[in-house]
Parts: C-alpha cells; structure tokens; sequence
C-alpha cells in the first residue's frame, strides 16, 4: 500500500480522495463505525461552508462516505489502532478490529488525521459535566435548568445563546481570563451573564465556586488524539509540528493534517486543503520528484 490515513474526518477523506485519484493505493482506517469524525456529533446548520448551505455535520459526513465509495478506497471502520511501528522503508500499522481480532496492514507512507478531543481542564467525568459542543449539548434538556459554561472561546459564548434559546432559566459563563470570543459573539451575552477571574469546580456537587447548577459545559476547547507508536515532535501546547508546505512531520514518512496540527483557522474547508496538500506531497514523493 501507498498510504495508509488513520482518521476518516474532513481532513483524511480529502486525503484519501486525492491520493485515489491520483492513481495511488490508499485506504483509511477509524476508530468510528462511519466517516466523517467529529462531524457526526455535531447535528447544528453548518453555515460555514460557501457552497453547501443549509446541511448538517451528519449531512457532510455521509456526503463524503459516498465520495469514498465512488472511487473505491478501501474503508477499515470501527477500527482503533493500538500501534504504529516504523521499518526500514515501510510502517506497519496494528489495529483492532470490530471483532476484536488485531490485523496489521503495511504502507509505505503514514498519514494522521485522528483529530482532536475536549479538553477536560483536569475535571473528572462526572454525572452533570458535558464536555465540548456537540451532539450531547444539542440533546440535553435545558428547559427551566441552571447551567454553567466554563470556558472564554469561542464555544463558549455560542452556547450561551443556544443553551438559553432550549429554555434554560439561569446561564453563567466563566472565564479565567477575559474572553478570547470574537465580538459577534461576545455581543450577544450580557454583561452580568459573565463572570472572569479564578473560580473553583467541584465535579461531584456539580458547584462552581460553592453555587449548585444543574449542568456544567466544560468548552475549554480541544487537543489532539494521541496515537500509539508514534512520537512525532509537538508544539507548546501538544499539537502535531509539520513543514508548512507538505505537512511532513518530525518523522520522515509520516504527514499529520486537519485540526490535530493547531492550523490558523480550523474549520471543515481548512481540514479539507490540509488533505489536499499532504496528497500532493505524497505524490512527488511516490513518483521520485
């Protein structure tokens, strides 16, 4: 095999499309029982794609499950990797299958595109915490509830809006530092709807700083997946380092794409033209250029 992408989101399936149709032996492999990574949890209007009004993060994830299908790139789902080991000129990549049952598949090149995760901030999981946006935000019930949001992005702020918008009847946010949101944002939350400065979480009472809420989003923004067998050399705060040009990491042979690298502007269409730039790199690798 040519090339072997761990990670079926926006980012490994651009990827895989252009690599395939480039003429290169490619398949993906993901934890997930389908592609399209986070996009699956997030059943919003995605407003930010210029030409696909209207659809839904499931709707762009089956879309490009069909785009694979029509090119025939081989699809390993519901696959987690437990190890990736470089050898000689090739990488082997383990897996452990929806069965259960390990199988190790050989490329001579490896892309990560496993995305990113919530970060917990050091909370532990608890009954009344929800980590991150997504579809478990989307179907709580914040009819007549009191809610906390922690954080100061961007998250952070949209929820707000949401969170009062399914009838919730108090929503703080709290931030340590004074808020990273962009204004539009920012705008839409009064100013006693936000609380900065330190404040202390207790997971199991669900309080912050000794007030009892009923739940409390924890949107204190992402980190990358780590993956097994791999170590490639990461930045200060523990994103993928890559050459700007080729998305090759630290480690000769391995590209890293989509939001695992901390790009400028993470978004689906930036995950996308990472995949697409690592295709092309790949390309004059494989052909000797």
């Amino acid at each position: 095999m040519d090339a072997l992408i761990i990670g079926g989101g926006p980012a490994g399936a651009s990827c895989a499309v252009w690599l395939a149709k480039l003429g290169f032996d490619v398949a993906v492999v993901d934890a997930r029982p389908n592609v399209g990574g986070l996009l699956n949890d997030s059943p919003f209007v995605n407003g930010w794609i210029a030409t696909q009004p209207g659809v839904t993060g499931p709707d762009l994830a089956e879309q490009m499950g069909l785009s694979l299908a029509a090119i025939g790139v081989p699809l390993m789902l519901g696959c987690r990797v437990t190890n990736v080991e470089a050898g000689g000129r090739s990488f082997s990549t383990t897996f452990e299958m929806h069965t259960g049952k390990l199988r190790t598949e050989t490329s001579r090149l490896v892309v990560l595109a496993t995305g990113v995760r919530p970060r917990s901030g050091g909370l532990g999981s608890a009954p009344k915490l929800l980590f991150g946006p997504g579809r478990h935000v989307h179907d709580a019930d914040f009819a007549g509830k009191t809610v906390a949001i922690l954080g100061s992005g961007d998250n952070a702020f949209e929820n707000y809006d949401f969170v009062r918008s399914r009838g919730a009847d108090t929503v703080h946010i709290y931030a340590r530092s004074p808020a990273r949101a962009g204004r539009f944002f920012r705008e839409r939350v009064p100013e006693a709807g936000v609380r900065i400065g330190p404040y202390e979480v207790d997971e199991d009472k669900a309080t912050v700083d000794g007030s009892p809420y009923d739940l409390i989003l924890v949107m204190y923004g992402w980190e990358p997946t780590p993956l097994p067998g791999l170590s490639p050399e990461l930045d200060e705060q523990g994103y993928v380092k890559t050459h700007p040009e080729t998305c090759e990491t630290s480690i000769s042979g391995v590209y890293a794409i989509g939001e695992m690298t901390r790009r400028a502007h993470p978004s689906v269409v930036t995950a996308m033209a990472d995949g697409v730039v690592a295709a092309k790199a790949i390309q004059r690798v494989l052909e000797g250029g």
